[in-house]
């Protein structure tokens, strides 16, 4: 670990910036927290007293907790004080750099808010300041392999990765996505027609990062290649070539670290509408009848961010999926957690799914 010898204060330019009061929405708590370069909150009474920090990862937990958007974020915070039972850890202004990042690194805290006389928030102490490597070493693993199937027939000359969505293939926003979030070294699966992806990509230089192509002889599923990398980083971050999303990796890698995971699954939520009354019965006899019912659940997104040391337990040279994967460590009590994606999320897996990121992509993202 390396300690950066000067740190100029203050760590966060306009506190104020980021500091909402209690009855404000969680959504616009959000627009906030995503403007700002350290994507946090800082909860203020009427007469700006310091209540609490809201950090990405609360603001998960509360997708969990099926909280809606549109609430408070006193709600969130009530929520938050429910779970963990403590009172956010603060620190005097004055206090010592030194001081600051012995709590940071003895409570893994990445921020501490820092507090005047009257209590109030002036300024907020980040670990990133304070030390050189607070962010783990990763490697991305891009599932390019498929034979896209579903999608023909646009795949059946094109891997399905290198279909265009705008003006470019779709693993092209995929690498864009990884780079910005400080994910610089990529493997890339390949099986169907892996030569056009190498031919445009090549070693990755002109994208910004180094590529490792990783040759499948046969189909290995979503989990069977990874036996074929060799282990150099710390951990492994899934994605599956048929995704479009503007997800910021690194909240997803904090995330997995703060909650010292074994391997963390990305989760979307859908709904579904059901059309008719559903009816619910005991044999013969109706228990009740719940008028064209929604219902939501969390769905695997096909992001996956797991140390590397779990690649031990796939086998090699087998077709083996991550489900299989991840039933194994839950059926062993491995610590596997789910990261609710609150940003965009589209697997183009169908005609009509390809049709709609076109449409996402005009109107929303930058061609």
């Amino acid at each position: 670990m390396f300690y950066k010898e000067l740190t100029m204060r203050p760590f966060v330019k306009d506190v104020h910036a980021i500091s909402i009061l209690a009855d404000t929405s969680i959504r616009n708590a959000i627009k906030i927290m995503d403007a700002s370069t350290i994507g946090i909150c800082i909860i203020t009474g009427s007469d700006n007293e310091f209540l609490d920090i809201i950090t990405d990862g609360d603001v998960r937990r509360a997708m969990l907790n099926e909280l809606s958007f549109d609430a408070s974020i006193k709600e969130l915070h009530l929520l938050k004080r429910s779970i963990r039972q403590t009172s956010p850890i603060t620190k005097d202004i004055n206090e010592s750099n030194d001081v600051l990042l012995q709590v940071m690194l003895e409570l893994d805290l990445m921020h501490i808010p820092l507090l005047d006389q009257f209590g109030r928030a002036v300024d907020v102490a980040l670990l990133s300041h304070l030390i050189e490597d607070k962010i783990p070493s990763v490697e991305a693993v891009v599932m390019a392999g498929g034979f896209g199937t579903r999608l023909r027939p646009l795949t059946e000359n094109t891997p399905k990765p290198m279909l265009p969505v705008g003006n470019r293939p779709l693993m092209e926003r995929t690498i864009e996505q990884l780079r910005a979030s400080g994910v610089n070294d990529v493997n890339i699966t390949t099986h169907y027609l892996p030569d056009q992806i190498i031919k445009h990509f090549g070693d990755g230089k002109d994208y910004g990062v180094k590529f490792n192509y990783i040759h499948e002889d046969k189909p290995l599923g979503t989990a069977g290649a990874l036996k074929l990398i060799e282990k150099t980083a710390e951990h492994l971050l899934v994605v599956n070539g048929d995704i479009l999303t503007n997800i910021n990796y690194a909240t997803m890698i904090e995330y997995h670290k703060n909650f010292k995971a074994d391997l963390t699954i990305g989760v979307r939520k859908y709904e579904i509408d059901v059309p008719y009354g559903v009816v619910k019965t005991k044999n013969e006899k109706v228990k009740s009848l719940i008028e064209k019912p929604k219902y939501s659940f969390f769905v695997n997104a096909g992001i996956y961010l797991l140390n590397s040391s779990v690649v031990d337990h796939i086998p090699t040279n087998k077709r083996y999926d991550m489900t299989e994967l991840i039933e194994k460590l839950v059926n062993n009590d491995y610590n596997v957690v789910s990261f609710p994606i609150r940003e965009y999320w589209l697997d183009i897996g169908r005609i009509e799914d390809y049709a709609q990121a076109q449409e996402i992509v005009k109107r929303d993202f930058e061609t």
